[in-house]
């Protein structure tokens, strides 16, 4: 594994759902499940690499951004921006006091479907996720890099980059599944 590359196990721009950052939410689902439909993984997307006007990647929207963009209330707890970012249990807070944040907060007080209606009209780039420098790997590092930076920043995905533009993504279930071959 350690002779493997990154560029050897990452799916390329071209391969992967992407958007723009200036369309809305409802486009954003379109686009990914069109990505899903057309192309023969071993798993479906689960996220969008989100770009801007000159083609550069600045974003992804994974589920999380999305299931948040149904109630935008939670924008106003602070720390919860960051995918990945530890949940307020591992500080000792019951689920008690976690569901409690839901009345003190009047959070899911309408309906799904209005909730839903609402969040389609929201602009990717109000709701995408900035990754962090963690989250970068660069075309030619060894596997074993990659790696470690899933384990050590629990990391679900990382943009793979060659001459400072991000070329593709690797994610964690495709590493997972060579793995396992190796294994098996």
């Amino acid at each position: 594994m350690k002779a493997k590359k990154v560029k050897n196990l990452m799916i390329t721009l071209s391969d992967y759902a992407t958007v723009a950052d200036t369309e809305n939410l409802a486009g954003a689902i379109r686009a990914l499940k069109q990505s899903n439909a057309e192309k023969q993984l071993n798993h479906k997307h689960r996220a969008l690499l989100v770009y801007d006007a000159d083609h550069h990647v600045i974003g992804k929207l994974g589920i999380r951004e999305i299931l948040k963009a149904l109630e935008p209330k939670y924008r106003q707890f602070a720390g919860t921006e960051q995918a990945g970012s530890v949940s307020l249990s591992h500080f000792g807070f019951n689920q008690e006091f976690l569901s409690s944040l839901v009345d003190k907060y009047s959070l899911w007080h309408e309906s799904m479907d209005t909730l839903v209606a609402k969040a389609a009209k929201t602009p990717v780039k109000d709701i995408m996720y900035t990754p962090s420098k963690g989250e970068y790997v660069h075309i030619d590092a060894p596997v074993s890099e990659a790696v470690h930076q899933f384990i050590i920043g629990c990391h679900q995905s990382l943009l793979v980059v060659e001459k400072k533009r991000v070329v593709g993504i690797l994610r964690l279930a495709d590493l997972f599944d060579i793995v396992c071959d190796i294994m098996a």
